[in-house]
Order: C-alpha cells, then sequence, then structure tokens
C-alpha cells in the first residue's frame, strides 16, 4: 500500500463520482484486515505503528467514498476545481430564491405532514443534484460546474438536518 496514493487508488477504485456503496464497504473491510496492527504483533512495536496508520488512512478514506457529498468534493478538488464553501458562497440566483422559499415552509410548518412535504421535496432536490454531479463529474468533465453543485448540496443537507431537527421538536 502506498500512503500517498488518493482514496480511489488506495481501495482500487475508478475515479469516479459514480460508486457501488457494497463495493466500497466491501473494500474497506479488506483493506482493515489487511493493516490490522494485530497482524504485524510479532513485528515488534514499530510495525504495529505504521499498520495504525494505514488503518487510519484507510478510514479517512472510507469516509470520504463512502458519503457521495465528500466524495464530489474530494473529486473536484483532485480536479483543480475546490469547492472553497467557506470563501466562495456565491449560488444562482434562483437558487437562493428556492432556498428561502423552503426556509419559510419550514418555520410555517406545524405538522408531520407540511414536513413529510418539504422532506420529499429535500429528497427530490437532493436527487436531482446529484444525478447533475455525476453527470459533470463522470462524464462532462466540466470540475468547476460540479463544484458549483457540490456548494448547493451542501445547502440542501444542511436544510434537512434543519427539517430532521424540526421533526423531532415536534415529536416532544
Amino acid at each position: 500500500m502506498n500512503l500517498q496514493a488518493n482514496d480511489f487508488e488506495l481501495f482500487g477504485l475508478p475515479e469516479q463520482f459514480e460508486q457501488d456503496r457494497t463495493a466500497i464497504d466491501a473494500r474497506w473491510k479488506e483493506l482493515q484486515r489487511e493493516a490490522h496492527p494485530d497482524r504485524f504483533a510479532a513485528q515488534g512495536a514499530a510495525a504495529q505503528r505504521v499498520a495504525m496508520q494505514w488503518s487510519v488512512r484507510i478510514n479517512e478514506a472510507y469516509q470520504r467514498l463512502k458519503d457521495p457529498l465528500k466524495r464530489a468534493a474530494y473529486l473536484c478538488e483532485m480536479r483543480g476545481a475546490p469547492i472553497e464553501a467557506e470563501s466562495n458562497t456565491a449560488m444562482p440566483a434562483e437558487f437562493l430564491m428556492e432556498q428561502m422559499e423552503l426556509r419559510e415552509s419550514l418555520d410555517e410548518a406545524g405538522d408531520e405532514a407540511a414536513l413529510d412535504v418539504l422532506d420529499k421535496r429535500l429528497n427530490t432536490s437532493r436527487n436531482e443534484t446529484l444525478a447533475r454531479i455525476a453527470r459533470l463529474l463522470d462524464h462532462e468533465g466540466n470540475a468547476k460546474a460540479a463544484a458549483q453543485q457540490v456548494r448547493g448540496l451542501m445547502f440542501v443537507e444542511r436544510f434537512g438536518q434543519d427539517v430532521q431537527a424540526r421533526y423531532e421538536q415536534l415529536g416532544q
């Protein structure tokens, strides 16, 4: 194993957005077995420390690869289009208007039925955005446009957390 390998190389996966989650999970388990520090007990403390470093590296890669948002951001970064979410908050006006409408709807949601409607709309938006990201990264090679979609998906995911928090408030 090469510590300098990118996550996709480490896991033996193609450098693309669309991935099979089952394959990622299976490869993670396989890599963890190979690098488990207990396998190196007979080789001494130094070998176990190296194995522990590998285990940490494998887990970091797994966290990025299994999560579509993190995987997309990682691919954009690899392809020269960093997300820069803290400094680049420019979004299309239409998208921002939609976010404002969703926020207003959440503020007005007084029961689970209203939240269900928002949650369904949120899932549709998430799925459409993920499909655009896949097309931009895997088929069009447009990492810059994909990075903008990833920033939008970050808004959607944060809103999803707020919807879940509201469900919890109503349940109390």
